[in-house]
């Protein structure tokens, strides 16, 4: 019963809306409305800019780690190294799931790459900086974030299956399960970035204006 008690309160942690809370108390708008309708860090960096997205980000990445740190609240895990490492991952996934339907918004919010993230970072530090990597490096080279959490997300199950090797089949399963959820929540953002409409983010806009300048 405890378990579930604090899977419940991942839950909660994952639904604190950060997108939201930020613009309407420092903008006075709802940033559902705006963009691309998102209430995540992608979204926010695109409205709002870079600070505000930067510390979206943070935060989301945040309540991620925060709710796979509820599993030291039962020291029975602590000697069981496999059931603990699932229960995190229980833990994290109920964090997710409350980013993406968040009970304090209306069930309207992000797509819980952030937040996932933070789940990783947790279980697996030198996983999520391996996938961090991958992100930072297409983000710099695009300036497109969906297609960053896209390829760094189909990373995941290649650090986890065959570079890490890491046999806990549960962590397994879900580092799959991870590349393909991304895939689905991003369907537009790739019709999108098929159809060359997809918008940048606004960093990195000095690089790009150097490189103009000199190809001209």
């Amino acid at each position: 019963m405890t378990e579930l008690y604090l899977i419940l309160l991942a839950y909660l942690i994952g639904s604190i809306p950060t997108s939201l809370i930020v613009s309407r108390m420092q903008f006075n708008i709802d940033i559902r409305d705006y963009g691309s309708g998102n209430a995540g860090a992608t979204n926010t960096f695109r409205v709002l800019g870079t600070k505000w997205g930067s510390f979206v980000m943070v935060v989301d990445v945040l309540k991620g780690m925060m709710a796979v740190k509820l599993a030291l609240l039962l020291p029975a895990y602590n000697g069981n190294e496999f059931e603990r490492t699932n229960f995190q991952i229980g833990l994290g996934l109920a964090a997710v799931l409350g980013h993406i339907f968040p009970i304090w918004a209306e069930f309207r919010g992000g797509k819980g790459v952030a937040t996932l993230f933070g789940l990783i970072i947790s279980i697996s530090p030198w996983t999520a900086i391996s996938c961090a990597g991958v992100f930072a490096l297409v983000l710099y080279l695009t300036r497109f974030v969906s297609l960053s959490s896209i390829l760094a997300s189909l990373a995941f199950p290649v650090f986890i299956l065959i570079i890490f090797n890491v046999d806990n089949i549960a962590y397994r399963i879900f580092a799959i399960a991870v590349a393909l959820t991304v895939i689905l929540t991003h369907q537009k953002n790739i019709g999108r970035l098929l159809a060359g409409s997809e918008n940048k983010v606004p960093i990195f806009k000095n690089r790009d204006r150097r490189k103009s300048k000199r190809l001209f």
